[in-house]
């Protein structure tokens, strides 16, 4: 398998509440975070992955600025992809509308689920069941976007995850004026870049991140 294929499985999602936007993703290849996650407060979120191209990233959310949807930005940034069958993708705009798409040269087991504020996605995965776990558990779970997200994350990997095993995973979230002292919309920003079990260690990471927050008041 070539060693640029960002195979993996992610969930996109939207707090309508909270106005929080965020990714989770996992994958069998060294530091995802790095590659696939992509999101600005009150704008969207975004996942690239499948031999990524990573300037799905910052042109998704320069369309999802002007107000483009998060289907129209989709269907913009594929047609201008010569290399788009290879390509994998979820999409949440400022709504939280959602959009996902799966070229027809992604590496089996590979699709996509998009419901209410939520786009989950994978390929080289065990099964559908993977997504499928994704999208029951961001459905049904109580609590905050970061950590519905995780949920999810989790329960795609319960249900199979990437075929090829574990190796990192990250969570994203952004919120308006929600980093650090308010200077920045980064709420979350947590990476495991190479563990044997990143899921279990990126939701460890998390809840030392909400007791730091706390504390800080």
């Amino acid at each position: 398998m070539n060693a640029n294929v960002v195979a993996t499985f992610s969930i996109v999602g939207y707090d309508p509440e909270t106005k929080e936007w965020g990714v989770a993703v996992q994958s069998r290849f060294l530091a995802v975070g790095s590659v696939v996650p992509w999101a600005q407060a009150n704008v969207g979120a975004i996942a690239t992955q499948s031999y990524a191209n990573t300037k799905y990233g910052p042109e998704g959310l320069k369309l999802l600025r002007e107000g483009k949807s998060a289907q129209e930005t989709l269907d913009i940034l594929i047609a201008g992809d010569p290399e788009r069958e290879l390509r994998q993708v979820g999409i949440v705009d400022s709504m939280g509308n959602a959009a996902t798409f799966t070229g027809g040269k992604c590496h089996s087991w590979a699709g996509g689920l998009i419901g209410p504020y939520y786009a989950a996605q994978g390929n080289i995965l065990v099964s559908a069941e993977t997504v499928q776990a994704m999208t029951h558990t961001f459905e049904n779970t109580q609590g905050d976007l970061p950590y519905r997200l995780l949920e999810a994350l989790d329960a795609g990997q319960r249900a199979g995850g990437d075929s090829r095993g574990q190796q990192s995973a990250a969570l994203f979230i952004v919120q308006d004026k929600a980093g650090y002292r308010g200077y920045n919309d980064v709420k979350v920003d947590l990476r495991v870049d190479d563990h044997e079990q990143p899921i279990t260690e990126l939701k460890r990471l998390f809840e030392l991140h909400k007791e730091i927050v706390a504390k800080r008041g």
